[in-house]
């Protein structure tokens, strides 16, 4: 496609991509192979998915042992693959959506708070989704205790990535209907959280039967959140378009 604008010059786009539409299956892609895996290891690998060190009777297996065995192991790290590309490019188009908010800010203190609060938030997004490459590709089964560590990682830098987002979207876009779910969402995570670790205490030093379970439960709990917390980008943009091209600038936009 090709846009002239007289003296001005030409502009060319190449690609075209609803931005929307981008977000829907960054999101969708995980959670398709997700269930995928759920499935597949509960029909055909009960005993290798309810295997747990205190051997006590479970009826959830736990994210990371439907992903950690063969072959669903390597579907899940391709789709986690296929997914943190389109969530850096997400990262940084919300980056750059809140500073242009932010510089139009007139209150000096206000817009040097949100521009803190904007460059955690970007940073607590990159290492959540480093730590999402971490626990994904080394399972639990090759080493655990790198695994636990990262996964710990993990829960970390989401649940402080939520708490900042929401923070910055009060300052920043304080009646975004985002905002609303985005609040209700990080509620779940930390109750969810809460839950987990009681659980995995309880499964850990006691071994109570089912414990394993429900600290699995409030793990799918806590997963769906934080992929509905991130899926809210298509209600901060939706109209927008991905556009690779050369001499945008030129382009008159009405």
């Amino acid at each position: 496609m090709e846009v002239n604008n007289g003296a001005a010059g030409r502009s060319s786009i190449y690609l075209m991509v609803p931005f929307r539409k981008l977000c829907i299956i960054t999101v969708s892609i995980p959670i398709v192979t997700l269930l995928f895996c759920f499935v597949t290891a509960y029909i055909y690998q009960q005993d290798d998915i309810h295997e747990t060190h205190c051997r006590v009777y479970n009826v959830l297996p736990s994210i990371s042992a439907i992903t950690g065995v063969s072959p669903q192991r390597y579907l899940w790290r391709v789709s986690i693959a296929l997914h943190i590309g389109p969530r850096l490019l997400i990262a940084s188009v919300y980056y750059s959506f809140y500073l242009k908010i932010l510089k139009s800010i007139e209150n000096v203190p206000k817009r040097l708070q949100g521009l803190r609060l904007l460059n955690l938030c970007y940073w607590l997004n990159i290492a959540e989704l480093a730590s999402l490459c971490g626990v994904t590709y080394i399972s639990n089964k090759e080493n655990y205790a790198v695994h636990e560590k990262t996964f710990i990682s993990f829960m970390i830098t989401s649940l402080l990535h939520m708490l900042v987002a929401v923070r910055l979207g009060r300052l920043a876009t304080p009646n975004a209907q985002s905002l609303q779910y985005k609040q209700a969402l990080f509620s779940t995570s930390l109750l969810s959280t809460v839950g987990l670790i009681v659980f995995f205490l309880k499964h850990r030093l006691l071994c109570h039967d089912l414990a394993f379970s429900w600290f699995s439960l409030c793990e799918y709990v806590l997963a769906s959140a934080n992929l509905a917390f991130h899926a809210t980008v298509i209600l901060d943009f939706p109209v927008d378009q991905l556009v690779v091209g050369n001499n945008l600038h030129l382009i008159k936009v009405d």
